[in-house]
């Protein structure tokens, strides 16, 4: 019964369009000072505790790093370097635009700022080239969502901090599916180029490819910094975070210079309210966690869903058509760490990897990016194109079939994602 009042509260606050970290906070208060004698030094004692965990001193720095590398210059050359490479097949520019997306994932932690870098960069010069925009807009729309799947990943760290799972295993266990998703994304668009012979361009040289990727080796060597970091262990995922952060300054605005130093505040400002505002969701998530943890709600619908005989099978795909259905609400952020607390026991009593289940959440969350109503590449890639949601939705289709199709992929085959961390680790 408390479940149900608890949710309700939630969802009708939710429907005003109140924002969703002060739907939590509310649903919380008012539930606890009405219906519970917990005292308000308990909830004011929560607010600081819930968040002083180490591993969310990753998120601004990931953000810091990312809004570094967005401005400085490293997207449009990794573009250069992926067009060196694949711009000769079919649909040569849309395929560097997937192989862009996928290399500068994995130095930003983000899926929208992945949009925004690459998109902006390479949706004019294939409109410029004569593809269609709206093939243009579906392909890096779907493709900037592997920034949150390609680690570093800001997801990642949310799924960690909710569940005490390791942040560097979950990492490792990124990197397979969001390589073998970059490829079956690029698999799509190129077999709709030839398909419908849209334009390729002249093969490069290798002397060009060589040029292309001595400028842009000093971005991509941050893939290395941070992953090569964790795996040898020289530094933690936090510590990594804050390495990245530094070093996205040093070649944005001492080697590339791209960025101006009169600039730099404006991005330091921009990357503080993205984190205070991912810290202020998270800090009620944190209130709501407590909540559920204080009426027994996840125990209960363990318990409930153990007792209806789900076995592996059924609860995975019980879980993804709940998280699928709660993209069309919440953003990443608010579905993890609302849902994560209480799928994630269920998911434990079934014998369930929590790494793996967390990559099964992660691609739940890039799905939920690329669809309406709140899907926020939708908005982002809308605000680049200056096309309708409706078209966006459209334009999108056969990347998000592919997308749900390596979803069932990754739900029930758990070794995607557990072969390279348990290659790591050992066994998880």
């Amino acid at each position: 019964m408390n479940a149900l009042i608890i949710f309700s509260l939630l969802l009708v606050l939710m429907l005003t369009g109140m924002p969703i970290s002060i739907s939590l906070g509310l649903t919380v208060l008012t539930f606890l000072f009405t219906m519970t004698e917990v005292p308000i030094e308990a909830v004011a004692l929560k607010l600081f505790t819930g968040i002083e965990k180490f591993e969310i001193m990753a998120i601004p720095f990931f953000i810091l790093a990312g809004n570094f590398l967005t401005h400085g210059g490293v997207a449009r050359r990794m573009i250069n370097f992926a067009t060196s490479m694949v711009g000769h097949w079919h649909g040569g520019l849309a395929l560097a635009g997937v192989l862009a997306c996928a290399l500068f994932a994995a130095v930003s932690g983000s899926s929208p700022a992945t949009v925004v870098a690459i998109g902006s960069i390479i949706l004019p010069a294939m409109v410029k080239q004569g593809f269609p925009k709206r093939f243009g807009a579906g392909v890096i729309t779907t493709s900037g969502a592997l920034g949150i799947l390609i680690p570093p990943s800001i997801v990642m760290v949310m799924y960690s901090v909710t569940t005490n799972t390791s942040v560097g295993a979950l990492f490792m266990a990124g990197v397979v599916p969001g390589i073998m998703l970059a490829f079956l994304l690029g698999l799509t668009t190129w077999v709709l180029a030839k398909k419908r012979g849209y334009p390729r361009m002249r093969k490069a040289t290798w002397s060009e490819r060589l040029t292309a990727f001595r400028r842009s080796a000093w971005g991509l060597l941050l893939i290395l910094i941070v992953m090569g970091g964790i795996y040898t262990g020289l530094f933690t995922p936090t510590e990594a975070a804050a390495m990245a952060a530094v070093y996205a300054f040093v070649i944005a605005v001492f080697v590339y210079k791209d960025l101006k130093l009169r600039q730099v505040g404006k991005v330091l400002l921009d990357s503080a309210s993205m984190s205070a505002m991912l810290l202020y969701i998270i800090t009620n998530a944190v209130l709501f966690s407590f909540l559920m943890t204080s009426e027994n709600i996840p125990q209960e619908m363990a318990a409930w869903l153990t007792a209806q005989g789900l076995g592996q099978v059924a609860f995975l795909l019980v879980v993804n058509l709940i998280l699928l259905a709660a993209g069309n609400f919440m953003e990443p952020s608010s579905i993890v760490l609302i849902m994560a607390p209480i799928l994630f026991p269920v998911a434990v009593a079934l014998g369930i990897n929590p790494i793996h289940f967390g990559i099964l959440i992660v691609v739940n969350m890039e799905v939920g990016m690329c669809h309406p109503p709140v899907g926020l590449n939708l908005y982002v890639a809308s605000g680049i194109t200056k096309m309708g949601i409706s078209e966006l939705t459209v334009a999108v289709m056969p990347w998000l079939l592919t997308m749900l199709g390596f979803l069932m992929l990754v739900t029930y085959v758990p070794k995607i994602s557990l072969w390279l961390p348990t290659l790591v680790y050992g066994p998880l």
